[in-house]
């Protein structure tokens, strides 16, 4: 008989939702990177700053990546990455609200819109995290 290790089949969900989320984190930020002029016009903020936030968002998801491969996930490192989440949707919303990224109607669409793709992973994470830790 082959013994299993137990941490692995309890890590599924919480890897599966670190790993969606950096796939989405860093294809998000090539497309600010590669294409930041365009997208600025159709969203609002200048092309500056969405270089910023794409390499941000290109280290970050690579930071998640690597996070979800481990095959002991680190809860703590897992609490920062929802805590980024959470704050990064927090951000997101404030900037619509107060007009400061300069969003125009479809940026402020999308910056909601993303919030709330961000939020979901948050609860994704919370989720597997528990799922770590009842299996």
């Amino acid at each position: 008989m082959t013994a299993v290790p137990v941490t692995t089949d309890r890590m599924k969900f919480l890897r599966l939702a670190l790993a969606a989320d950096a796939v989405v984190t860093g294809g998000n930020g090539l497309v600010y990177l590669a294409f930041a002029g365009p997208v600025g016009t159709l969203l609002g903020p200048d092309a500056g700053l969405l270089r910023g936030i794409g390499v941000f968002l290109l280290v970050y998801g690579a930071a998640v990546g690597f996070l979800a491969t481990r095959r002991d996930i680190s809860p703590a490192a897992t609490k920062a990455v929802i805590a980024v989440n959470i704050i990064w949707t927090l951000a997101s919303i404030a900037a619509v609200v107060t007009g400061a990224a300069g969003f125009t109607t479809i940026g402020a669409i999308w910056a909601i819109a993303q919030a709330l793709v961000v939020a979901g992973f948050a609860e994704l994470q919370i989720t597997g995290l528990r799922k770590t830790r009842t299996s």
